[in-house]
């Protein structure tokens, strides 16, 4: 199977939906050992022990870089970036929020904000790639 440029973009936006709910995934098996009180999930918070506590950090992060990252893939799909660089882009995204959510759980603040900015330089310059492709 091969995969154009804007199918690969596509893929991305996929990886980074699903990428929202694996910290979530620690979450639910700490709350399993708690004992999940389903009446009141959230309720359950200051039970979780810390590493689960930055696993939901986490997954709350994940909702909010993967609103503006789709919207920047969007575009670059709309406008047709099959560069290396708009690819190249919408990959790092993908493994920076992968490592991002490790680091998160595992307390490791300076690679937690390592893939951050990572994460924003892709999606800052897919949007700057899409905007100089409709603008001149």
């Amino acid at each position: 199977m091969h995969l154009s440029g804007s199918g690969i973009l596509l893929y991305c936006i996929v990886g980074a939906t699903v990428l929202i709910y694996l910290p979530f995934l620690v979450v639910g098996y700490s709350r399993l050992k708690l004992g999940y009180d389903q009446s009141a999930p959230r309720a359950m918070f200051d039970q979780l022990p810390p590493y689960a506590q930055r696993a939901t950090w986490a997954h709350q992060n994940s909702f909010e870089t993967f609103i503006i990252f789709s919207a920047a893939a969007l575009m670059a799909y709309v406008t047709g970036q099959n560069s290396t660089l708009a690819i190249g882009c919408a990959i790092a995204f993908v493994i920076a929020r992968v490592f991002y959510s490790v680091f998160y759980i595992l307390n490791i603040p300076l690679g937690r904000s390592l893939m951050f900015a990572i994460g924003s330089l892709s999606t800052g310059t897919l949007f700057v790639l899409s905007l100089s492709s409709v603008s001149g």
